[in-house]
């Protein structure tokens, strides 16, 4: 059984990486664990934090009727607030003790803020990360890997 984290957001890759993890990774009986991080508000309002994890359910819900076409899956959703460098996508990746993490690549993706963060890398994740970018006509894939550490990084582009 492999833990599989996808990370949820408003671009369109997030749904191409979840695709490309669903029909080309997942096995019967793994877990998919649908985050969403939502930056954290300066203005402590309690409604509009309510508003931005309600926003982030729902975001992952609309994920989570991707995996509903795939049975023997288990799909868990977790929302949480956390900073826009990745500290916190990354404590939950290292929480869950995940395998795969699956990130759709874009301009704005947490991987390019998480790895320029002074004293961080990539290997401090301790699983395989999937960057999927979007792609224009096929997939190939290219898996490049770090050498003394167990995170491998995939990226599979056009």
């Amino acid at each position: 059984m492999e833990k599989i984290v996808v990370v949820v957001e408003e671009v369109e890759v997030a749904i191409t990486a979840l695709k490309w993890a669903l029909h080309n990774i997942l096995r019967c009986g793994d877990v998919v664990t649908l985050l969403h991080v939502y930056p954290t508000q300066r203005s402590k309002s309690k409604k509009k934090l309510r508003r931005l994890r309600l926003k982030g359910f729902q975001l992952a819900l609309s994920f989570r009727e991707i995996c509903n076409a795939f049975p023997n899956t288990k799909t868990e959703i977790v929302v949480t607030e956390g900073d826009e460098e990745g500290r916190r996508i990354a404590a939950v990746v290292r929480e869950i003790g995940a395998s795969t993490l699956v990130v759709g690549l874009h301009n704005r993706s947490f991987l390019y803020r998480y790895i320029s963060l002074q004293n961080n890398s990539i290997r401090h994740l301790n699983c395989k990360v999937l960057a999927i970018k979007e792609p224009s006509t096929s997939l190939t894939s290219t898996t490049i890997s770090i050498q003394g550490c167990s995170t491998t990084i995939g990226l599979v582009t056009d």
